[in-house]
């Protein structure tokens, strides 16, 4: 591909990760949306989507995005970094909950069965890992292997607590709403070629 793709991110209006703008921006060396060198930016000979993809799921949808901010990154491994690390996860998993409500409610355009399936097999995953952080577990760590990490039930950790009960809700519900639409595509999927072979039968 000669030219530097453009890649939008439908935020909601939420910024989950440094570089995922409200705007849709997507902040990437490869996108030429940061600032790089050599093979960092795009390339017109050697650059393709994949490594789009690849560099969005590496260099941004990591577990320490918190430290993705330039002015932030010398204080990784720091007690102060660390908390303000946990804390902004804190906060990305609530905005990652509005966001899973968003895209149930109002999924892009051409997706809407896409987003109807994965919610659709992932639920239990996603309330369980909601259940294990209210319960403690630190934000990020594997809500199935027993992971001792956890957090100080301090006032950060109530309002976190308080938040995540409220969408915790309302993702059972929604999810509740998500599986009917499934049972209801299943339905379709039975009813439409049961009535195209009648048709050729006639």
């Amino acid at each position: 591909m000669s030219c530097v793709q453009k890649v939008y991110y439908h935020s909601g209006g939420l910024r989950l990760n440094p570089n995922l703008y409200e705007s849709g921006k997507v902040c990437l060396s490869l996108l030429n949306t940061w600032w790089g060198k050599g093979c960092e930016k795009w390339g017109k000979s050697s650059s393709t989507m994949l490594q789009v993809l690849v560099s969005i799921q590496g260099l941004v949808l990591n577990d320490r995005p918190y430290f993705n901010e330039p002015g932030y990154k010398n204080s990784a491994e720091t007690t102060g970094g660390e908390r303000c690390s946990l804390a902004y996860n804190q906060t990305t998993f609530v905005r990652s909950c509005k966001t899973t409500l968003y895209s149930l409610r109002k999924p892009p355009m051409h997706f809407e069965t896409l987003v109807l399936w994965h919610f659709h097999e992932h639920e239990r995953a996603i309330l369980d890992a909601c259940r294990a952080y209210m319960s403690g577990t630190v934000v990020g760590s594997s809500a199935g292997t027993g992971s001792n990490r956890r957090y100080v039930h301090d006032k950060c950790f109530a309002e976190f607590h308080k938040s995540l009960t409220l969408y915790t809700e309302h993702l059972r519900a929604e999810f509740a709403t998500n599986r009917r639409r499934v049972m209801e595509l299943e339905t379709e999927d039975e009813i439409v070629p049961s009535i195209a072979a009648s048709m050729k039968s006639c």
